[in-house]
């Protein structure tokens, strides 16, 4: 089954131009027929001409980033973008959520509709569709919502996965945390997932892991690139009898969003080092997986700097669980292990039950999938997607800045201006708010 992907705005077209990259590169590395077919198909369709063209929308306001992207990709030679598969305009929308939703998003909506409609049409079984914004910009925030709201509608029984990023928490612009609060409460209403990568956290896996010295944005996109490549090449679930996945977002939904209040996720993967470091390494999945864990429940973002201090609470003492404990307690955690030996990997830690919220058994809330096939030049290698607090924290810091900001009527006039009021704010501070007590419930 085929996964189409709507990039949107200058954040989700860059980020899925590295995708993509990513996803091809990995697809056609070494002899992997069966792996290579299932991933090909996935996300790419082969044209007359024998050429791979990504099952992809591209959308912005502006032609830059599409233009740049589909520069980089003919360039790369290995696969290409379709030549009537973007829209873009000559006017951004200034980096304001309510310019996109209120203006742009309608306005083009008819145009954005048929583009996606003949990419779904060309796939022969329609897995889901996975949008890719920044949740903090104009563009692909306010348009990638509108544009996610008019998905839902066209197609009800299919998966909706939202990916995100999330700015740096020092902000990169001033209407970022009311952009990303109007954002965040739509899309909880109108996506089955959403898939968040902090800017933070992954400026530091370059600079800390990686050894990067002057950090750009591409280096930033090609590490969420790989991360979310991690996740959506093809793996054995435990019910595939030996096939890959058929429907990987429907998949990846069922194993962990089993709640409709509980929607957000976050990825981390073990090993991530420079290429030069990686021939003088060797792993163990023992050592892997006791890493991984440790970043789970001590909520680390990245392996450098793990706080081993952190510790499950006693079975008869989760109910008192404080919520200011430095302890992450999950929803639901998916477990992706690729490469050399994968069947030998023990993953029983995982499965504790001290680790999950009380009200769901450790056998519902883990999932593990696997494949042989090694990924990203490791020869074994892991991700987890977590439905856990993991995100909480930044959550709660984006809220009380924009509560802040609208307290005092900063900025409002910007949004009022194109039909987003004050009732519109605070709807979506309550939603959010709801968010944030469901999550911080999970440890009683």
């Amino acid at each position: 089954m085929s996964v189409v992907t709507v990039q949107l705005g200058q954040c989700g077209n860059q980020v899925g131009q590295e995708l993509f990259d990513v996803l091809c590169s990995d697809a056609l590395a070494g002899h992997r027929k069966t792996y290579s077919t299932a991933s090909c198909e996935r996300f790419f369709h082969l044209t007359s001409q024998g050429d791979l063209e990504a099952r992809a929308v591209l959308i912005d306001m502006e032609p830059k980033a599409i233009n740049s992207s589909m520069t980089k990709a003919l360039k790369g030679g290995r696969w290409r973008y379709g030549e009537a598969s973007h829209f873009s305009q000559k006017q951004g929308s200034g980096n304001n959520w309510a310019n996109g939703f209120c203006v742009h998003g309608p306005r083009h909506k008819d145009a954005v509709e048929e583009l996606v409609r003949r990419e779904v049409e060309r796939c022969d079984r329609l897995a889901g569709l996975m949008t890719m914004m920044s949740v903090a910009g104009g563009t692909g925030s306010g348009v990638g919502t509108y544009i996610t709201q008019c998905l839902r509608d066209i197609y009800p029984a299919s998966f909706i996965l939202n990916h995100l990023t999330w700015p740096y928490g020092t902000g990169e612009v001033i209407l970022q945390n009311y952009n990303s609060v109007l954002t965040l409460a739509h899309l909880y209403q109108l996506s089955d997932a959403i898939v968040v990568h902090e800017n933070d956290t992954v400026h530091g896996i370059c600079s800390r892991l990686l050894n990067i010295k002057a950090i750009a944005f591409t280096d930033i996109n090609r590490v969420i690139a790989h991360q979310l490549g991690g996740v959506l090449q093809p793996a054995l679930t435990p019910d595939s009898n030996g096939v890959y996945s058929l429907n990987p977002l429907g998949e990846l939904v069922s194993a962990l969003c089993c709640h409709p209040e509980y929607k957000l996720l976050s990825v981390s993967t073990i090993p991530q080092m420079p290429s030069s470091s990686v021939p003088y390494s060797s792993f163990s999945w023992t050592g892997l997986l006791k890493h991984l864990r440790q970043m789970l429940i001590s909520n680390t973002k990245m392996e450098e700097g793990i706080d081993w201090h952190v510790r499950p609470p006693p079975a008869s003492g989760r109910i008192r669980s404080v919520a200011g404990s430095s302890f992450n307690t999950s929803l639901a955690n998916l477990l992706i292990l690729r490469g050399k030996d994968v069947y030998c990997a023990e993953t029983g830690n995982f499965e504790e039950a001290t680790i999950y919220t009380p009200w769901l058994s450790p056998a519902e809330a883990f999932s593990a999938w696997k494949s042989p096939i090694p990924f990203n030049k490791y020869e074994k290698s892991a991700t987890l997607v977590s439905n856990s607090q993991a995100l909480l924290g930044p959550l709660e810091d984006i809220v009380r800045k924009a509560w802040n900001m609208f307290a005092s009527r900063a900025y409002i006039h910007q949004y009022d201006t194109f039909g987003i009021s004050e009732d519109n704010f605070l709807d979506s501070f309550t939603a959010l708010e709801q968010v944030v007590s469901s999550y911080r419930e999970l440890k009683s």
